[in-house]
């Protein structure tokens, strides 16, 4: 499968009830990791009030334009906006981002681990972190070292959505846990979730997170091949998300 020439240009629509602000824009964005280009001239705008699938195969360039919304990656080429500023320290303070990596020390516990937050970040909400924890029925005395992996993720999800954030980044939070707990951990997510934020999820499992997607974004080789609302796309190809990314991607 070979991207059109000329890519789409990835405006995804506003909907009655979004708070109209565009909570990321992208425009011409190019990231090369010597000479190859995981991501090539993508541009990209993603409204607020939306939970949006960045949808893609491995290697498809997802986590690269995740860790450079969330000002990890930096040296870039092209325009970038995120909760309307660049990449940085203003931009940071309003996202909250989930890395495909463990990035929490194994010796500590769940209440450890939310007090940690509650010191690193001014808008971190304890409650909703106690509440989340008791959602995933995870233990208060256990170190994240004594955890097993899908409680580690559990956790750092907990950590991350009780951020009182306006853009939510998560990599792929459900790829590493079977498919029971995933349902559990996409409730979670979804708790108390500001209506008037951008949520966007990257994933390759379209079919657990078809639901509660109002938008999706396909990338392939770091090019941007779909992007729309979800409902919009369905009708207009006549399949549901999953059966599409099975197609494009096949």
């Amino acid at each position: 499968m070979t991207p059109a020439d000329s890519q789409p240009s990835g405006a995804i629509p506003l909907v009655p009830g979004s708070s109209g602000r565009s909570a990321v824009v992208v425009r011409h964005l190019t990231k090369r990791f010597g000479t190859m280009a995981a991501l090539d001239d993508l541009s990209l705008t993603l409204p607020a009030g939306r939970v949006t699938g960045l949808m893609g195969s491995n290697g498809s360039g997802k986590t690269t334009l995740l860790k450079i919304l969330a000002g990890v990656l930096s040296d870039y080429d092209g325009e970038v906006s995120v909760a309307g500023y660049a990449p940085g320290p203003a931009s940071k303070a309003r996202v909250a981002f989930l890395p495909d990596a463990a990035f929490l020390s194994e010796s500590l516990t769940a209440s450890a681990a939310t007090d940690q937050f509650s010191r690193l970040f001014a808008d971190f909400d304890q409650d909703k972190a106690r509440e989340l924890v008791r959602h995933f029925k995870l233990p208060q005395d256990r170190t994240l070292k004594e955890m097993s992996k899908g409680m580690g993720e559990k956790l750092r999800i907990a950590l991350t959505m009780s951020r009182r954030a306006e853009v939510y980044l998560l990599d792929e939070p459900i790829s590493g846990v079977d498919p029971a707990t995933r349902e559990v951990i996409l409730d979670g997510i979804l708790a108390d979730f500001d209506p008037e934020a951008l949520l966007l999820i990257s994933t390759h499992l379209i079919a657990d997170v078809e639901s509660i997607v109002d938008s999706a974004v396909f990338l392939d080789a770091g090019r941007l091949l779909l992007a729309g609302d979800a409902d919009d796309l369905r009708e207009k190809h006549g399949m549901g998300l999953d059966a599409l990314f099975r197609k494009e991607y096949r």
